[in-house]
């Protein structure tokens, strides 16, 4: 039997010969084997953007009232225990190992994959806990995946939008009709999408969901200063921004306050707790803006609506003479699409290797900006001069970056989970230019 998490770890990666396969048959067996179940109301967060976010938000909240909470989430970026939170902290390594163990135990030979084998140790793990209130975040799909075989009592579906298309399906409806599946009839599903599928929707309606829709059932309006909710009953104004920065967090935090809303009558939460929540809460990663010369930008914008919303709050952050980008990402990803949001605002690429098969090459990377940058349309804003390095990790790129960086410019690191994990290895950076006193 393997003795530390990172013998389980290398465990799980045998057991199986592919990475992904859909389907809950397997895990649902082996879920009855260990008598898997919850007696606390369980959140279920799925979508294509915006999901760590709403769980982070919900869990700071549940927290400040008082809740204790378990909140499961993937991938991880630098170390595979910040997937499970326990009241706010990281789950230790020793803890998960019984958990780990009683999986294999019930296995009884049933192939599992290592995310279908993880995420049973940790479901597992989490209901051995005291808690109040469990927030599982879905790691891929909706129907088919293994957080799944967990009846949520109430749903969120954050934004639909063109992502994992060769497992979901080639367009938003088809992604939403996946996404959907996570809805239980006659439970509230909160649908924060602004213009959502129809296909999440009618899949609603057909199974008889309490369905709360962005613009209908919850809304909010802001200024620069403050923002107000609205939701069914219940109303929260002159509210502080969320601590974690971008525009779409109003759209995510508008998510959470409805699905806080829609279970009062199980969990009830003070005004004050969700003030509080929100100003507190802390999630690595998105949008994540670390002070120095020069600044530091931290995003896990991994797919093209993403990078387009991550372009919209570099917009609004001032002026910077250069804007530097580090990027790595998967090479089943739009990368045109993921480049192609950034062009105008990027000056010089550092583009790196990643340490997974699935990531695409630097050099492969660098073709596809060269061919994003000729195929722009005549007539569009001139682009900055083409700067292009490629590097051999995420740390390497980041160092490269830092040393042709003047004080006054940024550096935005983005892309895959990777990428950002490879810069946090060692802890946040924190820059100062080496000639500045």
């Amino acid at each position: 039997m393997p003795q530390t998490l990172s013998d389980w770890l290398a465990h799980c990666e045998r057991l199986h010969p592919v990475t992904i396969q859909l389907g809950l048959d397997r895990v649902q067996r082996v879920r009855e084997r260990l008598g898997l179940q919850f007696d606390v109301p369980v959140y279920t967060v799925a979508g294509t953007n915006g999901k760590g976010s709403t769980c982070a938000m919900l869990e700071a909240i549940l927290l400040q009232g008082g809740y204790r909470t378990a909140v499961y989430g993937s991938p991880h970026l630098v170390h595979f225990e910040e997937r499970l939170r326990l009241n706010g902290d990281v789950v230790r390594a020793e803890v998960l190992l019984p958990h780990f163990a009683a999986v294999e135990a019930a296995r009884q030979g049933e192939s599992l994959t290592y995310f279908e084998f993880t995420t049973l140790a940790i479901l597992h793990c989490i209901a051995a806990q005291p808690l109040d209130v469990v927030i599982l975040e879905v790691g891929l799909g909706g129907r088919l995946d293994a957080v799944n075989i967990i009846d949520a009592d109430c749903a969120i579906i954050t934004s639909i939008d063109l992502d994992h298309m060769d497992y979901l399906g080639p367009d938003r409806e088809a992604i939403g009709r996946e996404k959907a599946g996570i809805m239980r009839a006659g439970r509230p599903v909160i649908v924060s999408d602004p213009v959502p599928p129809r296909s999440v929707i009618d899949h609603a309606e057909a199974l008889g969901a309490d369905l709360w829709r962005f613009g209908r059932d919850f809304n909010y309006a802001g200024d620069r200063q403050q923002w107000n909710w609205s939701g069914r009953g219940r109303r929260y104004n002159a509210m502080a921004y969320p601590a974690l920065r971008g525009a779409n967090q109003l759209i995510n935090a508008s998510g959470v306050l409805a699905a806080l809303d829609a279970m009062r009558p199980r969990l009830s939460v003070p005004a004050q707790a969700v003030r509080n929540g929100l100003a507190m809460v802390e999630l690595p990663g998105r949008f994540q803006v670390v002070p120095g010369q020069p600044a530091l930008v931290l995003d896990v914008a991994h797919n093209p609506h993403a990078s387009a919303v991550l372009a919209q709050n570099l917009d609004q952050m001032g002026y910077f003479p250069r804007t530097h980008a580090v990027l790595g990402a998967m090479a089943d990803k739009d990368l045109a699409g993921l480049v192609g949001p950034l062009l105008p605002l990027v000056d010089v690429w550092y583009l790196c290797d990643l340490p997974t098969p699935r990531a695409a090459t630097a050099e492969a990377l660098c073709s596809v900006l060269r061919a994003a940058r000729a195929a722009r349309p005549a007539g569009a804003a001139p682009l900055p001069v083409e700067v292009l390095h490629c590097s051999s990790d995420p740390q390497q790129a980041l160092d490269a970056a830092v040393k042709a960086a003047d004080p006054t410019d940024r550096i935005v690191v983005f892309g895959s989970f990777h990428t950002i994990g490879g810069v946090l290895q060692h802890g946040l950076p924190r820059l100062g230019a080496a000639h500045v006193g």
